[in-house]
């Protein structure tokens, strides 16, 4: 690349970002990067202070932040904060993978990049839905990964009763259970906000609900942080629009 087309595109990402910037939007960022904090530190505090587990403190940040999705969709946040948050997330989380800087977060026992899945999917789903005005699956694939992966993390390994494996990775029934459940209410919640109460909205949040529990079973280095939700977006897209529910 020659150096004057490096310029344009500088020039260009400059005007993208001017035009798009406002003190409004960035009260909003700042609000929601004080609430990320916020939650971040309340995690570490129960970790260090209170001797929660990891997996705990993990948990908390993991359904905690993924809620900031619909303040995103409440203020119509352009895409480019989206996508820059999730990158610079994941840049912290590859960190973090080989230096301790958040343990409580970080230590859940297991070498895992899920934490970076995490961030990338979060980065994937908003470039994808936020340029055609289809929020609502961004939402649902983040969401159903926020507290149907996270309650069934704590309800499987503290109520799980019942194991079994799926390519050596152990996983229970009162997890999965679990999994499937709250990935219905959180799906059939956002379509019945976005398309009302027809029976498309139940097959369809039904048919996420499996599917998502179906990829969350397969979490070996924390790859279900990434399938689960863009694998339930993708999904709640497409049979929305082959039920012309639009």
């Amino acid at each position: 690349m020659d150096r004057g087309s490096l310029v344009v595109i500088v020039w260009s990402l400059f005007n993208i970002f001017w035009l798009e910037s406002s003190p409004a939007l960035w009260l909003e960022i700042g609000a929601i990067a004080i609430g990320l904090g916020a939650i971040v530190l309340l995690a570490e505090i129960l970790h260090r202070r209170i001797a929660a587990t990891s997996e705990v403190a993990r948990k908390i940040v993991h359904i905690g932040t993924g809620n900031v999705i619909l303040v995103a969709w409440w203020w119509q946040l352009p895409a480019w904060v989206g996508i820059g948050a999730g990158a610079a997330a994941g840049a912290i989380a590859i960190l973090s993978y080989y230096i301790p800087i958040l343990p409580g977060i970080n230590g859940v026992g297991r070498k895992s990049l899920g934490t970076f899945f995490y961030a990338v999917s979060i980065g994937i789903l908003i470039a994808w839905f936020w340029p055609i005005q289809e929020f609502q699956y961004a939402a649902i694939g983040i969401l159903v990964m926020t507290w149907g992966d996270g309650f069934a993390g704590l309800i499987g390994q503290n109520f799980g009763q019942h194991p079994y494996q799926i390519a050596g990775i152990k996983k229970s029934w009162e997890g999965s259970l679990t999994m499937a459940l709250v990935s219905y209410i959180v799906s059939s919640l956002i379509l019945l906000w976005v398309f009302g109460n027809i029976w498309q909205t139940w097959v369809v949040s039904l048919a996420v609900a499996l599917v998502a529990t179906g990829l969350e079973a397969f979490s070996k280095f924390g790859i279900d942080n990434l399938t689960v939700p863009v694998g339930s977006a993708a999904l709640a897209f497409y049979l929305t629009n082959f039920f012309a529910m639009s």
